[in-house]
């Protein structure tokens, strides 16, 4: 009963995530809630994490709370209409649900950068 439920709500998720990756793409929806539900769809679409999920606990944090919590406060910004035509949609489109190489390179990005502030630090921590 309870694998039943955890399967009803994963497929919940990627039915609404989908369905913000089209709602970011609707000329009904504000600019910022656009921007929200691309990042949000973008972010969990992406073959790569922002927390690698080998890092115990925290790696799984993101796909845990990060994601459904980002999921559900762009569904609450989109007029609720919209968001109904986009669930439709991303139900009949369920075979081919998007991928994102541009998040996947932001979140390279955001490692790169990060790597080289760490180097950054570490190289005056020891040259001083």
């Amino acid at each position: 009963m309870l694998r039943d439920a955890i399967k009803t709500w994963a497929k919940r998720i990627k039915r609404d995530l989908h369905a913000l990756y089209l709602a970011g793409r609707d000329p009904r929806v504000p600019w910022y809630v656009k921007l929200l539900a691309v990042a949000t769809a973008a972010y969990a679409l992406s073959p790569i994490d922002l927390i690698p999920d080998f890092i115990p606990v925290i790696g799984y944090l993101d796909d845990l709370l990060l994601v459904p919590l980002g999921i559900y406060l762009v569904v609450k910004l989109i007029p609720p209409q919209v968001m109904e035509e986009c669930r439709a949609e991303a139900d009949r489109r369920q075979d081919s649900p998007p991928g994102s190489r541009t998040a996947a390179g932001l979140v390279l990005l955001v490692w790169a950068g990060t790597f080289l502030v760490v180097m950054v630090w570490i190289w005056r921590l020891l040259s001083a």
